[in-house]
């Protein structure tokens, strides 16, 4: 190139400093890239100025300025043996240590001249740095990408998991804030939804728990970290329920104090119902056993004792027709004597039917012909003429398995009941249906206005000889047979009661097996 050509040209220097400032802008690598091979094309007169880079498919056409495109193939055979110099075309290898990025080639129809090669050269080795950063970023991003991702699915996933959980569940740091609320929490008696409960204090979300009693707990589980489990009985629905808290030390690091306290709050009320069943059942069948025992030995003494009375009345007798003065206490004695040899007889008489329910044969029953025989037998009495006997029978009830005089007994016994429980006038309702699903038991109910029965009698009622009556009004085993007679039967009996409010006794019995 002549020294006119070569004036023309921008001063390699000024080039080399153009590009170092083009490298170290903002803009990413591909925007600089383009503008270094935009100033090569123009301060050195090139027709072409390319970038190469390799990848696994070989050299890859990357950018480039002006209007040739050098083959892949050249510049290829060229890479392992370093620079090339072939007439107008000057190729520079891009190496980061001992990788190979690519290639900058430029293309000087007018040939190169010795600044020009120095300032291709000293180009190529500022590209090469830039380019292996910005991979070196690319990668960088692409990691923290995925695994930001990574993060995110397994958050969603853990939060997932949380509001799955049948359970309402809330975490407090150590300054009593909220850190996690789920789901099910959000549907609990207060419905506090989790963006409103977030960042506050517990306190300010759970009004109706006694602070004091809330902070107790929570710091005695940070200072001991030791879990606490218990139960707690609730009627903020309406209805009495029971729920297990369970209240777990968290460490954000192993070793470092307990950080976060995680409460677990889990509706146990269906398992309490059934614990408590099985507990009374387990009861009233041990009672059953002692009860058979004791009253076996007791029939020998009562006969002896229905003998002797029988004997003295006879001897007594003889005595007043042999014209004998004797007091008429004596034969008012010996009467009460047989009268409550008598009762006893019948008390063995029930325990033993207690004990032993099942000795009767059993056929297809319909509940709803023994209701109304009940009611067809008890409408006379009394007690009944002032209350009036709703009933609602499900005309399609399945028959039950069963023997009609026993069930007879518990219907009469269980509107008995009722009707005693109703000091003043009222309504006794009795409703039949069927179960919600197939295979469920159907239920008969027996419905009173009366005065309720008290919380802490009720685990009792179904026991012999417990009654809440006055003296004198029953022996306290009428509802303990109906319990024996209705399990016999492969049912239950359940109440619900509470004072002021009446009761509800409910018979639950399998339906007849089709034959």
């Amino acid at each position: 190139m002549g020294t006119t050509e070569m004036e023309t040209a921008a001063s390699p220097l000024s080039l080399v400093a153009d590009v170092a400032t083009c490298l170290g802008g903002e803009a990413d690598i591909v925007k600089r890239t383009t503008q270094v091979l935009g100033l090569l094309t123009r301060a050195l007169g090139a027709s072409e100025a390319s970038l190469w880079l390799s990848t696994p498919q070989g050299l890859v056409l990357a950018a480039r300025a002006g209007v040739h495109t050098t083959p892949a193939e050249l510049l290829a055979a060229h890479l392992e043996t370093g620079a090339m110099d072939s007439g107008p075309m000057v190729m520079r290898p891009l190496s980061a240590g001992t990788r190979h990025l690519g290639a900058l080639v430029v293309r000087i129809e007018r040939g190169f001249w010795p600044d020009a090669s120095m300032a291709v050269t000293a180009i190529a080795s500022m590209l090469a740095p830039a380019l292996a950063h910005a991979e070196q970023t690319r990668a960088f991003k692409a990691d923290v990408e995925k695994r930001t991702r990574q993060v995110e699915e397994e958050r969603r996933f853990i939060h997932s998991v949380v509001d799955s959980l049948p359970v309402s569940l809330y975490v407090v740091d150590r300054d009593f804030r909220i850190s996690v609320w789920n789901r099910t929490r959000e549907g609990g008696s207060q419905g506090v939804r989790r963006e409103q409960a977030l960042g506050k204090t517990i306190f300010e979300i759970l009004h109706r728990a006694p602070a004091e009693k809330l902070r107790t707990e929570l710091d005695e589980v940070f200072r001991t970290g030791r879990m606490q489990q218990f139960n707690m009985e609730s009627r903020a629905t309406g209805e009495p329920r029971t729920y297990r808290i369970t209240k777990i030390p968290m460490q954000l690091v192993e070793g470092e104090p307990i950080s976060h306290v995680i409460t677990i709050g889990e509706d146990v009320s269906d398992m309490a119902v059934t614990q408590q069943r099985i507990a009374q059942a387990e009861r009233l069948a041990a009672m059953g056993q002692m009860a058979a025992g004791v009253m076996h030995e007791v029939n020998n003494p009562l006969a002896t004792i229905a003998a002797c009375t029988e004997n003295l009345g006879g001897q007594l007798s003889d005595l007043d027709r042999g014209g004998a003065s004797l007091p008429p206490v004596m034969h008012e004695m010996l009467r009460t004597i047989g009268t409550e040899v008598e009762r006893c007889k019948g008390i063995v008489g029930s325990l033993l039917e207690f004990s032993r329910p099942g000795s009767r044969e059993k056929s297809a029953v319909s509940m709803n012909t023994i209701i109304e025989q009940a009611l067809s037998l008890l409408k006379h009495q009394a007690q009944f003429k002032r209350l009036s006997l709703p009933t609602f029978l499900d005309p399609e009830l399945p028959t039950v398995d069963g023997n009609a005089e026993q069930l007879l007994q518990v219907v009469i016994a269980l509107l008995q009941n009722a009707a005693d429980a109703m000091t003043h006038d009222g309504a006794v309702t009795v409703r039949t249906r069927r179960g919600a699903a197939a295979g469920d038991p159907l239920v008969v109910e027996v419905i009173d206005e009366g005065q309720g029965i008290a919380r802490s009698d009720l685990p009792h009622i179904f026991e012999p000889f417990f009654s809440t009556k006055g003296p004198g009004r029953g022996s306290g085993l009428g509802l303990s047979i109906c319990y024996a007679i209705v399990s016999d039967h492969g049912g239950r009996l359940e109440v619900d009661s509470a004072v002021g409010a009446g009761s509800t006794f409910r018979i639950l019995l399998p339906g007849a097996t089709p034959q």
